[in-house]
């Protein structure tokens, strides 16, 4: 808790601060002061660090730091069983649940389990009805960031997946992986 400085009547400040190493693109901090009659303001901060390579955004310095190995190549942990490399062990530890078949995240609502928490965030969801991703074209909400994705491409009209058999070109992976298992798109035996 922080105490209200009396001369600030500010209840919101943003800056923005050039970081000056090569790797972190900016830090925005946002502090919402929320007074509450009679007792110390309740003060919560964002910070945002952006890798300079990828875009992605981190809460704090260390954590993009920890990313930017992945775009090194820097890969001194590989798995047993199929020799793929990660540059950190975390990494290779979550992997390794693919080969196991590994579980421990699960649900509390209707028992699904999942190997990487992430997964197990999503899955909620479902139950809890949150939607995260807004469109800003149309305000539709969406659970997941690659449904957002794939909706936004209805107000660009891009479609990135192309079938390589007749060039018909789809917005969303998935809709392309449908099309190609069309009888039209199977290899024909050849006859004689």
């Amino acid at each position: 808790m922080m105490n209200r400085n009396s001369q600030t009547n500010d209840t919101h400040c943003s800056m923005a601060v050039d970081a000056d190493i090569d790797m972190m693109v900016k830090k925005e901090i946002e502090v919402y002061d929320e007074p509450v009659l009679g007792q110390d303001v309740q003060v919560s901060v964002k910070q945002e660090w952006e890798c300079n390579q990828c875009a992605q955004g981190f809460p704090s310095n260390s954590l993009l730091i920890r990313h930017q190995m992945t775009h090194t190549g820097d890969a001194s942990y590989h798995c047993t069983q199929c020799g793929k490399g990660f540059s950190r062990k975390d990494n290779l530890m979550r992997h390794q649940r693919k080969h196991s078949g590994e579980k421990p995240y699960q649900c509390t609502q209707c028992d699904k389990a999942y190997s990487q928490k992430g997964g197990l965030t999503v899955h909620q969801r479902i139950h809890t009805g949150e939607k995260p991703y807004q469109c800003k074209h149309c305000d539709m909400g969406f659970s997941r960031k690659n449904l957002l994705i794939g909706h936004h491409r209805v107000h660009t009209g891009e479609k990135p997946y192309k079938c390589n058999q007749c060039n018909t070109a789809f917005s969303v992976k998935g809709n392309l992986m449908r099309h190609q298992q069309r009888p039209c798109h199977e290899v024909q035996p050849m006859r004689y």
